[in-house]
């Protein structure tokens, strides 16, 4: 939920393009997250003033809790985040988990988060990729569109089947987690 909840803030801030990348390295005893557009960007007041829970640029509400309880759960792992912003040229998000860590909770479904991502914002781009030390898999929306010409993302058979492809093609990667 955190990875949908920080990539609809990319949509939300007019990015045409979201990068969201999974690292996992057994070795450090690590998982990366990294999410990263090039939406309109936040000052470095503004990028600060994210990680409280009672800031939020919405309106109809008073409090924005998505980076805050990111935030919370990485720190619960031996981990934190950090934002990197610029006005006009986009937001960096990463955060990084202790991978083994009993706090750290499953990574859930990210085949199903990605394929929704993509479903819902078919004039958006996104690219996902999937790390580890010895092999990666990645998506990338704009290869998708490429492929299916005139048939839309927001297709419910187009989402099934990137869903799928996702799921299986991370599935040897995420074996161990």
């Amino acid at each position: 939920m955190h990875v949908l909840d920080i990539a609809q803030n990319s949509v939300a801030a007019g990015a045409a393009l979201t990068r969201i990348l999974l690292t996992l390295d057994e070795a450090l005893d690590r998982l990366d997250l990294v999410i990263e557009d090039n939406g309109h960007g936040m000052t470095d007041e503004q990028a600060q003033a994210a990680l409280d829970p009672f800031t939020t640029s919405r309106t109809t509400r008073k409090v924005g809790l998505g980076l805050p309880l990111l935030r919370q759960t990485a720190q619960l792992t031996g981990g934190d985040v950090a934002i990197e912003s610029q006005p006009g040229k986009g937001t960096r998000v990463r955060a990084w988990f202790g991978l083994r860590h009993i706090d750290r909770p499953p990574l859930g479904d990210m085949a199903g988060t990605i394929a929704s991502l993509m479903q819902a914002n078919p004039e958006r781009d996104f690219v996902y990729q999937l790390k580890t030390e010895t092999d990666s898999f990645a998506v990338d929306s704009r290869e998708l569109k490429q492929i299916l010409g005139d048939v839309s993302l927001a297709q419910p058979e187009v989402a099934l089947f990137i869903r799928d492809y996702i799921r299986e093609n991370s599935a040897p990667l995420l074996e161990k987690e």
